[in-house]
Parts: structure tokens; C-alpha cells; sequence
């Protein structure tokens, strides 16, 4: 592809999961709840489906839509399934890496799905290896099936909890066996994970918008640091592990979680309604009309336009059609990724004051493109306000965030961004102000983006890459010459 790369503010979170046990059209249903969950992975999409005496699996690089056409559903058979969608934080964007994993081991067919990042993981890699494990793949759920397949074990169930507790780092797993599906979170409940129901049938999934797609019943989160296990037996509960204060990712309220689920125990639009509101109080701005970078901002910025009294307005579309293999143009149009996303409305924005609302900034640069899209089409004033606090620290639990040199906030000014953004004013929230956006205790949600307050300590088990991240990293672009 020609062109060169551009570095994206775009984020990154690892997977969305779904799991269906007990239904006659577990495949189809798999493939809606994916459907659901697009937009917490879009490099590759799985499912793989077990009748009880088997399994079979169909796997692909793309769009849900993009990987599975009728004839592949019609092959995943079976009354049990899971299914994926992924981004890559740690591994390639490989189809090698795409998941479910699925294998045959002494005990049988089984495979896992997993959302987040473990910590761990190389040190894990590399004392399996030592024992002999030859690894497919290059990404860390891989370790949790050679943990499983440990032939000291007599029975599964053992193997089950005993490898989850030499995990560390967040996950949330889906695991399907010939006859029973298995969903799991780890002590700090990182990721989101939730359990529903649809006549006879139990679903697991990341969030509950899977569920609303399929008419189904949401029953309960699992908790941090639970196991439940699904057969014919009905839903048990297993805990093997000593109670921690939880760490709820605060950014899947801010941006990753879609607004019409319930997670964490809270709406998603709801606080991100309330983000709006605190950033209007934080931040005040004379202005004419609020807008939101879509789809993210939108609540947020109906909160700012509720609480200040400035009319709220859709003041940049955005292409929902743009898939993840669009042929860009050469140099000349390097912020075409930026555009071809995002076009501003110049009959809303035309000789106005406009506030802006975002949920986040990265980089700062395909934030300044759109910006200065916004200009471009007329605005007079345009105040920057962003709905969650400078992030500072990267994130080593599941989030695609770059090496700290990268980040904008962590090696400027709120000044210097400014400028840097051609912005008449910029406003973060605060972190006390994000953390009153939400009803659960302050204390369950990991901040680490934004206070370098890691809820699980670095020792000598972590990966050697979280370390090289936490300390070291690549010049943010704005230090870098003009090409």
C-alpha cells in the first residue's frame, strides 16, 4: 500500500468476547453477538462451534461481516460456541493469531477466547518451552492452553484453576469444552464480562449490547476473580482466588464500550452523560453550539451542551462504511486517514463559536487534522474539551496505548498542546472530576493512563516489553521534523 504510515490517535483495545451454551443455532447466534461487539476488535474475527463430540472452527482476517459468509455458519455446527474479535496488543496481526485458539489435546477438543493483556506471559512462554510446549502463535492466550494441557493434571477442573492462578495481568476468557462453556475474570476485573440468558440457552459476553441484539436477558456480571462453568448441570460459581479491590478499566467508560451497554454496573451513556456535565462545570466556554467527534463523544458532549445551555449540534459526520482494507493515497494526502473517517458539517459550523467534545487524546496528530478540518470549514473559535484527563502512562492490561514518549500530554505542556492543536482554548476533565462520573467506590477503577498508579507492581515476572514501554519510548511526532 503506498503512502506513508500515519501515526493515528486511533486506540486500540485487545478483543470482544461471546460465548452461547445450550442453543440449536449457536453459530448464527455467535455470529450476531459479534456483530454487536465490532468495535472492540476489528483485525480478525472467529467462532467455533462444538456438538458435543467435536468441534470446528472458522477463523479470518477483517470485519465480522468481512470473515463469514452463509456457507461458513452453515459448516459450524453444533448446540455450543464462542466467538472473537481482535485487536492486537501483544502478537501480530497474523491470521495465526486470530482467535479462538482451538485444539485437541489427552482430554479432548477445546478452545478460548481472552480479552486483556497478561503481564506475564513471556516469562510463562518461556518456561513452557523449556518443558518442551512447541507455541503456533505468537500472542499471550496461547500460554493459558499449554498451562491447561499440563498432564500432571488428573482432572480439568484443577488444571482450570490452578493456571488461571499463575496468570497475572487482565483477562477475561471464554473457554468452550465438547460439553461445556466456561467464562472467567481475572482477581482485579479488569474487562468487562457478563452473563445472560435466552430461553434455555446461557450466553457470556464482553458487554451487554450482545445480548440486546439477541433479545436476551442480562442476569449478572461475572464477578472479579470468578470461574463460572456451564453444562447440563446448570451455572456454577467458583472463586479461586483471594479478594483484591477491583481495578474496573476506566477508559471502557470513557471510549471502548458502546453507549447502549451496561457494564461495570453503571450505563455507558449515562456516565459518559456525566462526563459531559463535570467537563462544562470544569471548563466553562462562550460559545455557540457544541459539538461532538463521533461516535465516542457524543454523549459527553450532550452532557456539556445539557449543563452550560449551549445548543448541542452534529457538526462532523462520520463514514461508517470504511472498512479496514480502504486503499489510501500516496504522501501528498497524508491525513486521508484522518478525513476519509470524519467530514465536518459547514452549515453548522459556519462563523460559529464552537465547542468541540472529545473523548481522549493520544498523539495529538489526527486530532489536529480534524480540528483543523473544523476551521477549514468556517468555525470562528473553536474550544478544544476533552472527556477524560491527559494520559501520561501506557497501558499494559489490554489497551493499545504507545510508548509514554509518544504521548502528547506526557511530553508537553497543556499550552504547547494548544498551540499544537491551533485551538483558541483546550480543556481536560479532572481525575476526580472522571472518577464522580461513575456510581461504583473511586477506588474499584484503574487510572494508570493518566496517574501512573499501576494496580498489579512490575517484578521481575513481567514481560521485558511492558518494561521498555514504561520506560522508554519514541519521540512524539510534534518533536519531530516536518517531511
Amino acid at each position: 500500500m503506498g503512502g506513508e504510515t500515519v501515526m493515528s490517535d486511533e486506540i486500540k483495545e485487545h478483543c470482544g468476547l461471546f460465548g452461547i451454551y445450550r442453543h440449536p443455532d449457536a453459530a448464527r447466534l455467535a455470529y450476531l453477538g459479534l456483530f454487536a461487539l465490532q468495535h472492540r476488535g476489528e483485525e480478525s474475527a472467529g467462532i467455533v462451534a462444538s456438538n458435543g463430540q467435536g468441534m470446528t472452527k472458522h477463523i479470518g482476517m477483517g470485519l465480522v461481516e468481512e470473515v463469514f459468509a452463509e456457507e461458513d455458519l452453515a459448516l459450524l455446527k453444533g448446540s455450543s460456541a464462542i466467538g472473537h474479535t481482535r485487536y492486537s496488543t501483544t502478537g501480530s496481526s497474523l491470521l495465526k493469531n486470530a482467535q479462538p485458539l482451538q485444539v485437541e489435546y489427552s482430554r479432548g477438543p477445546i478452545a478460548i477466547a481472552h480479552n486483556g493483556n497478561l503481564i506475564n506471559a513471556l516469562v510463562l512462554r518461556d518456561e513452557l518451552e523449556a518443558r518442551g510446549s512447541i507455541f503456533q502463535t505468537t500472542i499471550d492466550s496461547e500460554v493459558i492452553l499449554h498451562l491447561l494441557a499440563d498432564p500432571d493434571y488428573a482432572h480439568f477442573e484443577k488444571a482450570l484453576t490452578d493456571t488461571l492462578q499463575k496468570l497475572r495481568g487482565a483477562f477475561s476468557l471464554v473457554i468452550l469444552r465438547e460439553d461445556e462453556l466456561i467464562g472467567a475474570r481475572d482477581p482485579n476485573g479488569f474487562r468487562p464480562l457478563c452473563i445472560g440468558t435466552l430461553g434455555d440457552a446461557t450466553v457470556l459476553c464482553s458487554e451487554t449490547c450482545a445480548l440486546d441484539i439477541l433479545g436476551a436477558k442480562f442476569v449478572r456480571e461475572v464477578e472479579p476473580g470468578e470461574v463460572v462453568i456451564i453444562n447440563r448441570e446448570g451455572l456454577r460459581s467458583l472463586k479461586p482466588f483471594p479478594s483484591v479491590t477491583p481495578s474496573h478499566c476506566i477508559f471502557e467508560h470513557v471510549y471502548f464500550a458502546r453507549p447502549d451497554s451496561t457494564i461495570f454496573g453503571d450505563s455507558v451513556h449515562k456516565v459518559r452523560q456525566r462526563l459531559g456535565r463535570q467537563l462544562a462545570r470544569e471548563h466553562p466556554a462562550d460559545a455557540d453550539v457544541v459539538i461532538p467527534v463521533p461516535d465516542s463523544g457524543n454523549s459527553a458532549a450532550l452532557g456539556y451542551s445539557l449543563e452550560s445551555g449551549i445548543p448541542f449540534e452534529f457538526g462532523m459526520m462520520r463514514n461508517h462504511y470504511v472498512g479496514r482494507t480502504f486503499i489510501q493515497p500516496k504522501q501528498q494526502t497524508r491525513d486521508f486517514q484522518a478525513r476519509v473517517k470524519f467530514n465536518p458539517v459547514s452549515a453548522a459550523l459556519e462563523g460559529k463559536r464552537v465547542v468541540v467534545v472529545d473523548d481522549s487524546i493520544v498523539r495529538g496528530t489526527t486530532c489536529k487534522t480534524r480540528l483543523r478540518s473544523i476551521r477549514d470549514a468556517g468555525a470562528r473559535e473553536i474550544h478544544m474539551r476533552v472527556s477524560c484527563p491527559p494520559i501520561m502512562h501506557p497501558c499494559f492490561y489490554g489497551i493499545d496505548f504507545p510508548t509514554k514518549n509518544e504521548l502528547i500530554a506526557r511530553t508537553h505542556s497543556l499550552e504547547e498542546i494548544r498551540v499544537f492543536l491551533e485551538v483558541d482554548t483546550l480543556g481536560f476533565i479532572s481525575l476526580e472530576g472522571m472518577l464522580g462520573a461513575v456510581s461504583g467506590p473511586k477506588e474499584n477503577y484503574c487510572t494508570a493512563c493518566y496517574s501512573g498508579k499501576y494496580p498489579l507492581p512490575f517484578g521481575p515476572e513481567a514481560n521485558k516489553y511492558i518494561l521498555e514501554r514504561k520506560f522508554s519510548g519514541e519521540a512524539h511526532p510534534v518533536n519531530q521534523p516536518a517531511k
